[in-house]
């Protein structure tokens, strides 16, 4: 009888750790595992606010250390921290958005050491003709780098240098420090050359499962959590039209940003259906890029508060600060700016999550 019991407990113990949530690697480090868990159990807690190149640079500063302009604004980090590596790929130095690598790379170990999130994005450069991701000039370029294309060996060189930055990601006991990762974005719009008018379904889908599987099973990198990232969209089919599939996928975010009227209605409509997509799925749920007026809207934070507090997000990250006049705006708020006061009502609501409240969490433990 005693046998018995121990027998089956032990088939219920097998059975409740098999019932666990895991990461679509099935061979993810403890950390990442860690992380996927944790953060699927935080947002039903609240949302975790990001910034991006938030310890990079800001209004009228660069290279500042422990600088953030959210910090100068609350007394506190952002949660999640974005980074981009657009010309990575081509061997550079620093980024298309002028960060050096070397930084960024230690800007990430800072992040884990605090218990903060770190997501990747890659505005890769156009293989096929060499211009920027906007480059929309040719309908062949993703089909040119898929397995059999004329431009597949460049693409496989591009991913060696994304593997090494990956690989150069670790602490100094040699853990790897696990990072959302967030590649070929937007697809549901054309304005990169990977966007829904550029290629077909197959070809997109085969290019996001080819990327995920050399990363994995070439190179041995299983510290990365993948996040698929439309822009705007109006149903579930089609946020799924040309989604990898499970096993490659571990976020479901969305893109999108404030251009007049209908930015409030299409944010609570996408969240709706993402929200549903990602607990039916069993994955993470993002707004995982956004920005609005905030110099003349200066309520812009607590309407965005208000859209997103009825749904289960993990994060909500805004686009960065440029330190240059040049281009567009600032996206976070930065010392006197005149949406600061709003956003300090943000940050004190509890279902906004920053740096203090997210470390004693351990979300890598």
């Amino acid at each position: 009888m005693k046998k018995l019991l121990v027998i089956s407990f032990l088939i219920l113990g097998i059975a409740a750790f098999a019932q666990k949530p895991h990461p679509a690697d099935s061979q993810a480090t403890p950390e990442t595992v860690n992380l996927y868990r944790n953060l699927l159990k935080l947002q039903h807690e609240g949302i975790m606010f990001g910034h991006q190149d938030d310890l990079a640079y800001g209004e009228g500063w660069v290279y500042e250390e422990g600088r953030s302009d959210v910090k100068d604004v609350c007394s506190d980090y952002p949660a999640v921290y974005g980074w981009e590596l657009g010309h990575l790929e081509l061997g550079d130095a620093y980024s298309l958005d002028s960060v050096h690598f070397d930084k960024i790379q230690g800007w990430i170990k800072t992040v884990y050491k605090r218990g903060g999130v770190n997501t990747i994005s890659w505005h890769l450069r156009n293989p096929l003709t060499g211009g920027t991701s906007w480059d929309t000039s040719s309908k062949e370029a993703v089909k040119s780098i898929l397995p059999g294309g004329e431009k597949h060996e460049l693409f496989k060189q591009y991913l060696n240098r994304l593997a090494n930055f990956m690989l150069g990601l670790k602490t100094a006991d040699g853990t790897y420090i696990p990072v959302l990762f967030r590649p070929f974005h937007e697809h549901t719009g054309s304005w990169f050359w990977w966007g829904k008018d550029l290629c077909s379904v197959n070809e997109y889908t085969a290019l996001w499962r080819f990327t995920a599987n050399y990363l994995q099973q070439k190179k041995g990198i299983h510290h990365i959590l993948y996040a698929y990232s439309t822009d705007r969209f109006q149903s579930e089919s089609e946020y799924l039209e040309r989604y990898p599939g499970d096993d490659v996928v571990d976020m479901l975010g969305f893109d999108l940003y404030d251009r007049g009227s209908e930015y409030l209605p299409t944010l609570k409509n996408c969240a709706t259906f993402l929200t549903k997509l990602a607990k039916e799925k069993g994955k993470i749920a993002a707004v995982s890029e956004t920005g609005g007026p905030i110099a003349v809207n200066h309520q812009w934070w607590t309407q965005l508060l208000e859209t997103l507090r009825p749904f289960d997000l993990a994060y909500v990250l805004v686009w960065r600060n440029p330190w240059h006049p040049a281009g567009h705006g600032a996206f976070a708020p930065y010392k006197s700016s005149p949406d600061s006061e709003n956003f300090i009502k943000f940050y004190n609501d509890k279902k906004t999550l920053f740096q203090k409240d997210v470390t004693p969490k351990k979300l890598y433990k």
